[in-house]
């Protein structure tokens, strides 16, 4: 049985013909997942806005030469990626005036939090305020691969050998980014859960 072609890479095959239509179904139905992965990636709202929207510049200049070998999704998380790294590059060039911009014209004010479609950790009931808080900057603390094959791997319609795709990586380093990273937010998540303090007992 022939496999079902993916509705995205069919969306955007007709932004490919020129149908703005078509690209506004692609941005509508993508923008919260590409800001989450690069909200959470850069910490960063202002950024992340400028970001998610550069990414989708990029896929509609892109657009003559796509093809639909991949699916669609895997593609446009792969470009939103790329350009975190650049800015986690440029930050490492410049940290101070990326200190700046992080918490220059956001001091004072709570951090935006950004939905997610599904979680891994720990039960929903116990996702808000600040154990939420707490998971959110222990993602942070991870490497940057194993953070976003985590958050990748929250997107519902990415397979691990996509995921894998977006990180150029093999699929054995993706499941295992994908578990050390889980097992390091199990770890620091129980000393909290258990004494209420995130660091644990001295």
């Amino acid at each position: 049985m022939p496999a079902k072609p993916d509705p995205d890479a069919v969306l955007m095959l007709r932004v490919k013909r020129g149908d703005r239509v078509a690209f506004a179904e692609l941005v509508e139905r993508y923008k919260q997942p590409v800001m989450n992965l690069v909200y959470r990636t850069l910490r960063d709202e202002t950024e992340a806005e400028d970001l998610a929207q550069n990414a989708f510049l990029q896929v509609y200049k892109s657009a003559k030469r796509y093809e639909s070998r991949a699916k669609f999704s895997t593609w446009l998380f792969t470009i939103a990626r790329n350009l975190c790294l650049n800015e986690l590059r440029r930050r490492s060039r410049h940290p101070a005036e990326s200190l700046e911009e992080t918490h220059g014209d956001n001091e004072g004010q709570p951090q935006r939090q950004y939905e997610d479609k599904k979680n891994f950790l720990p039960p929903e009931t116990l996702l808000h305020g600040e154990l939420a808080q707490k998971i959110e900057e222990a993602l942070a603390e991870l490497p940057e691969n194993q953070r976003t094959a985590i958050l990748l791997c929250q997107q519902e319609d990415l397979s691990y050998e996509e995921i894998a795709k977006v990180l150029g990586c093999s699929l054995s380093a993706t499941k295992s980014l994908i578990h050390r990273g889980r097992e390091v937010l199990k770890q620091r998540l129980k000393p909290y859960l258990r004494t209420g303090d995130w660091h644990g007992p001295k």
